[in-house]
């Protein structure tokens, strides 16, 4: 896919940092009201999900949420929260994919947590069927269509997106034969030069993870991370759950080759963010399926990983600088800490 134009005027205004954990997802909500989350993916570990508050993280929505130990019961507690998305409606929603470590599903305790910002209280825990979140199912990052009642989750590990009735709280995994939803073996994902080894030796693939919604909510749009294909679907077909999955296969769309990023976001204006893992920089999709690079910098875009936009028309882009994690560096940490988010102006 060409790339046209290269703007010059974005700049990367630091919203956050934290020197000791590593963090992965950001929302930006109302009354500029700033959420941070944090996996637990290494013992260096603490709370899961913070608000920003003075620049320091509180955790949110309280102490006991964020307070699991290995060895407890999971269910309401946040155990591995991948991702934070706050909506248009007043709510945040809360993906814990409940695989310590990327591992196997703790003790069936993934969910999705519900939020109300307006009382800082619960407002629904979904929980999944093992046919649908089995225990090899990571479920990464969420997107929430409240006109029509439905969110979309992918699972970055074998691949599929679950889709999930927000009214019944029904869901059903989708698409986890599709080729849309793995990794292609061809593709050489290399953010450090050379290609990302995990400690047995064998290539980094990691399967669907970003996903967005169109403005309209018509079509949810995802890619596999580790290579550079971005797909489609319509969201009429995925809401009915009586559509097979032979029809859903079908209708996927290939949209050509484009860059590697984690997270994706579209703007109001059907514009669409990607972050390239491999060279350090934020890229704008616009309609037309024509890239623009809007800033590059190999110092603090280390791994830009989720997205958020405010109100006030600010990208908030978190880094996980996952590329430098004891994984893929026989154990030895290379993280350039502190962990940051970023925003810049669209």
């Amino acid at each position: 896919m060409p790339e046209t134009s290269t703007a010059k005027n974005a700049q990367l205004e630091e919203v956050f940092s934290d020197s000791t954990y590593q963090l992965t997802g950001v929302a930006a909500a109302k009354d500029n009201r700033i959420f941070v989350n944090y996996p637990y993916w290494t013992d260096t570990h603490s709370y899961s999900v913070i608000e920003v508050k003075n620049g320091k993280p509180v955790p949110y929505p309280d102490e006991e949420w964020n307070s699991f130990q290995k060895g407890e019961d999971g269910q309401n507690k946040f155990v591995t929260v991948q991702s934070v998305v706050a909506d248009d409606k007043g709510f945040l929603w809360i993906v814990d994919a409940a695989g310590i470590g990327l591992g196997k599903v703790y003790q069936n305790s993934s969910k999705v947590v519900k939020i109300n910002l307006a009382t800082n209280t619960i407002e629904r825990i979904y929980r999944f069927p093992g046919s649908v979140v089995g225990e090899n199912v990571y479920i990464n990052d969420i997107r929430v269509d409240n006109q029509n009642g439905f969110a979309y989750l992918t699972d970055s590990n074998t691949g599929g997106i679950v889709v999930l009735n927000t009214k019944s709280g029904e869901s059903r995994l989708v698409l986890a034969n599709s080729p849309s939803v793995k990794s292609d073996p061809d593709y050489h994902f290399a953010p450090l030069g050379t290609e990302l080894k995990k400690g047995d030796g064998s290539l980094l693939k990691v399967n669907s993870d970003g996903i967005a919604l169109t403005p309209d909510n018509q079509y949810l749009y995802y890619k596999p991370l580790t290579d550079n294909r971005l797909y489609r679907i319509k969201t009429e077909l995925l809401r009915n759950f009586e559509t097979a999955d032979e029809i859903l296969n079908k209708n996927v769309e290939d949209l050509g080759k484009f860059i590697t990023t984690d997270g994706m976001i579209f703007d109001k204006k059907g514009n669409l963010y990607l972050g390239d893992l491999e060279k350090n920089s934020i890229v704008k999709v616009t309609p037309d399926l024509k890239m623009h690079t809007m800033i590059k910098d190999d110092e603090k875009l280390i791994w830009p990983d989720s997205y958020s936009i405010s109100d006030d028309g600010y990208l908030y882009i978190s880094n996980s600088q996952i590329q430098l994690m004891p994984w893929f560096h026989k154990g030895k940490e290379e993280f350039k800490r502190p962990f940051k988010v970023f925003r810049i102006k669209i």
